[in-house]
């Protein structure tokens, strides 16, 4: 499922990023690689998330949520 649908509190695992070569490595030097676990801190209905990655929080938008896949 994309993280975009993760509830506020949920813990996932991050499986693949659906996007190019250059937002991917992007996203993978913030510490989003496959087999981190996700932790959802915060699903604003306007489109923000913040999550909690390896004892960082990020602030990602939901366009970039939606192409992050989690289990």
């Amino acid at each position: 499922m994309p993280l975009a649908m993760a509830n506020q509190g949920q813990e996932v695992v991050l499986q693949n990023i659906n996007w190019g070569p250059k937002m991917k490595k992007k996203l993978q030097d913030m510490g989003l690689t496959p087999g981190v676990k996700i932790s959802v801190i915060s699903n604003d209905t306007n489109g923000s998330f913040i999550v909690n990655v390896r004892g960082s929080r990020l602030v990602l938008g939901g366009v970039v949520a939606q192409q992050i896949m989690v289990n």
